[in-house]
């Protein structure tokens, strides 16, 4: 047999569903590699090793013919934004663990489901302070490093859990996107990030989301893999989960398991039928009214790469004329950076802030209700003009980051992380580093980024990192989005290199 760490995460539920592993086995290995590789990567910040095996020895134990969940025995991890019962939830803030994070007493909602999914879970990943950022540094634990390039970030907010995929801690992971949180480290990783239709996951959110931006969804290293977890996450909080589930999105109609989907590409039994598909490409961003938005030529040839392949894979593809409405900027930064009002803090809490965070909650709390209101109405009517221009394609195809990895303290460059005075700068390089993914979750449509192409940036001595492109759907069409990657990768995308 192949390896444990070898194995796609379908292979290896399989594997562990039939009995050719045990639960025991399988998360010994991945514990294993997590004690070998996270020092150097940041990625996990809580590894519940005691619990893990526990758990797994049990599933081990279930008797022949006892009910097994669709994920029996995987290995996963949740970000430090969830609770954990008996771990503390730090949310990557100095302001919560100076004042001592307890263990929460109860599992979360995500838990819960991946839980009766039958994974175990391994630990809690590193985040940005409170999720705010698309960078996964913060002042209480090593940052969340891309394993293919060590001196650059992993992205945010899902960063530890692309890391851990990326480097093998992990077989897949659960992301939570509410600007892009899955899809820009997945594309920082060279992995498939899922960030899945408004209405489609159930969930119960990390922080406050007054525009409804935020959904869990998959970070994982091929297509089949991402539908397989995304149909867990389907899948309600209470009760047993199955693995031929069907799925409901708002408006949406039943249909089959997105890993049965995925299949049937296999056999070419592709869900458009038999026309291609129109794709418009875009490089226009909704913050070009308030930053300048530049290509690196690195993103732009992994755009190109993109087109490339959809083209030789029999898709129209061409330029998508859209624009977007001046005043996006401004309603996003005032309704995503509220969140930072609505934090309770505990006493002095405030003043253990990164810099960021403080000038966010400063903003937020002399933000009156009515201007809040007016923001999120900007975005809704900015949704419903979008989501129209868009209807003239069945995707719309943009890069899935504007230049390659960042190092590390690129953000705040000049400045200290806890000073606010480099807070302007940083978000204003996160805007530009990241043009194109924030506005899939003001419309709420799917989207997914994957790599298609490999790159020395800094010359030949240079460590090769991914780039990627970003696909989005019409309402409700994580099947068709998930079914072109898995064509793709049939005809030799690039996917995820192993890290040695």
């Amino acid at each position: 047999m192949t390896g444990i760490g070898d194995l796609t995460a379908v292979e290896l539920r399989d594997e562990l569903a039939r009995g050719g592993l045990g639960a025991v086995e399988t998360a010994a290995f991945f514990l294993a590699r997590i004690e070998e590789r996270n020092p150097a990567l940041g990625a996990f910040v809580h590894v519940a090793a005691g619990p893990a095996l526990d758990h797994a020895r049990a599933l081990d134990a279930l008797p022949a013919g006892a009910p097994r969940g669709p994920l029996h025995g995987v290995p996963l991890a949740v970000k430090d934004l969830h609770d954990v019962a008996g771990l503390p939830t730090t949310y990557g803030s100095a302001a919560v663990t100076g004042a001592g994070a307890p263990a929460a007493a109860e599992d979360d909602d995500l838990v819960r489901v991946l839980d009766a999914s039958g994974a175990v879970l391994l630990g809690k990943t590193q985040v940005p302070e409170f999720g705010l950022n698309c960078y996964s540094e913060n002042l209480v634990a090593p940052p969340a490093r891309n394993p293919h390039d060590p001196s650059t970030g992993a992205g945010g907010s899902s960063g530890g859990q692309a890391a851990a995929v990326a480097a093998g801690m992990l077989p897949l992971a659960p992301g939570s996107d509410g600007g892009g949180s899955i899809r820009i480290p997945a594309a920082v990783c060279g992995l498939v990030g899922l960030k899945p239709n408004r209405g489609r996951v159930p969930t119960a959110d990390a922080q406050s989301d007054a525009a409804q931006l935020v959904v869990n969804g998959p970070i994982a290293r091929t297509a089949e893999d991402a539908a397989l977890l995304l149909d867990v996450l389907c899948a309600p909080a209470a009760g047993p989960a199955h693995g031929n589930v069907v799925h409901r999105a708002v408006g949406a109609a039943p249909q089959r398991s997105f890993l049965d989907g995925v299949r049937a590409v296999r056999r070419g039994e592709l869900p458009w039928g038999g026309r291609a598909l129109r794709i418009g490409v875009s490089t226009a961003s909704p913050f070009e009214s308030a930053y300048d938005i530049a290509v690196a030529p690195e993103a732009r040839a992994a755009l190109e790469a993109g087109v490339a392949r959809l083209r030789a894979a029999g898709h129209e593809v061409g330029d998508a004329e859209v624009a977007y409405a001046p005043e996006y900027p401004q309603a996003f930064f005032d309704v995503w950076t509220t969140s930072m009002g609505t934090v309770p803090l505990p006493e002095g809490g405030a003043l253990r802030l990164t810099g960021l965070a403080t000038a966010f909650r400063e903003r937020a709390l002399d933000r009156s209700a009515v201007e809040l209101a007016r923001a999120v109405a900007a975005l809704r009517r900015i949704e419903q003009d979008v989501v129209r221009q868009y209807a003239a394609w069945d995707m719309v195809l943009t890069p899935a980051l504007a230049m390659t990895p960042r190092p590390l303290g690129w953000y705040w460059e000049g400045h200290d992380l806890a000073d606010p005075a480099g807070a302007d700068q940083d978000y204003r390089r996160q805007c530009q580093y990241t043009p194109w993914t924030s506005l899939v979750n003001v419309t709420g449509l799917p989207a997914v980024t994957f790599p298609t192409l490999w790159t020395r940036a800094g010359g030949a001595a240079a460590p090769t990192v991914p780039m990627g492109v970003q696909l989005i759907g019409r309402p409700s069409a994580e099947a068709q989005l998930l079914a072109v990657v898995a064509q793709l990768e049939d005809q030799g995308l690039p996917v995820h290199r192993p890290w040695r």
